[in-house]
């Protein structure tokens, strides 16, 4: 199994990379992690025809701005989209005319899947809780070939992303905060945030990944912040188009 980090930044795109995107390939299924503007590199790494997966964390416009280019895809067995209640209400408001290609006018079928917190049996288990954030945002537990991988976006430390992350192969978390920073009312992670919790749930591996375009200005400053977290065994940085093999 591989998860490639298509977007890294937060808020922006930036000479650092692409908002927010990652993709997990599985043996029998492609999950892509919300979709800002790195999407776009999707069909770099989907040659196939498995079933494709969207799961959407909540609708800031970093996460979501990447779904302009649905069309440039061809996903031959169609394409689900999952996110909280009022997902398709949103979509169906942005992805439409006159800003883009309307979702049922796509060169494939989408099918849109609203989620409430708890666990779901799809083809694959899923467990999802919503995070700590300035807007309503949902953070996922998937259960892939035998690996646990926990997907925790824009968040403050909360008792969810520990929940989610328990015992996890892999926890991918946001760090749009630089070390030592915190602002209660803009909740988000910092490196040694995102350790503590990782330590906390027994997770087996941290890769980091929305680092905020506005402060993190350089690849360097990602690996500088990170080498500041001393109580962690191993912390992966993410960077665009960044292979990780489970």
């Amino acid at each position: 199994m591989q998860v490639i980090f298509l977007g890294t930044n937060g808020w922006y795109d930036s000479p650092t990379g692409s908002t927010i995107c990652t993709l997990i390939n599985s043996d029998k299924y492609h999950i892509i992690l919300d979709a800002g503007n790195g999407l776009y590199k999707a069909d770099r790494y989907i040659r196939d025809d498995l079933p494709v997966y969207l799961f959407l964390s909540h609708f800031h416009l970093d996460h979501i701005e990447g779904l302009h280019v649905l069309s440039k895809f061809r996903f031959s067995k169609g394409l689900t989209i999952f996110g909280q209640k009022g997902t398709k209400q949103i979509l169906n408001t942005i992805i439409n005319e006159p800003f883009t290609v309307p979702l049922d006018r796509l060169p494939y079928p989408v099918q849109i899947r609203e989620l409430s917190p708890g666990p779901y049996k799809l083809p694959f288990a899923l467990d999802c809780r919503f995070l700590m954030h300035a807007s309503p945002c949902l953070g996922y537990r998937f259960d892939l070939d035998g690996k646990i991988i926990t997907y925790c976006p824009d968040t403050g430390v909360c008792e969810n992303a520990v929940l989610l992350a328990e015992d996890a192969d892999l926890l991918i978390a946001e760090c749009a905060h630089l070390p030592g920073e915190q602002n209660p009312a803009w909740p988000h992670l910092n490196p040694q945030d995102a350790a503590d919790i990782a330590r906390r749930a027994r997770a087996r591996r941290l890769a980091l990944t929305h680092f905020d375009a506005g402060r993190y200005t350089s690849l360097q400053m990602r690996r500088e912040a990170v080498a500041t977290v001393s109580d962690y065994r191993e912390i992966v940085v993410g960077q665009d188009e960044l292979v990780l093999q489970l």
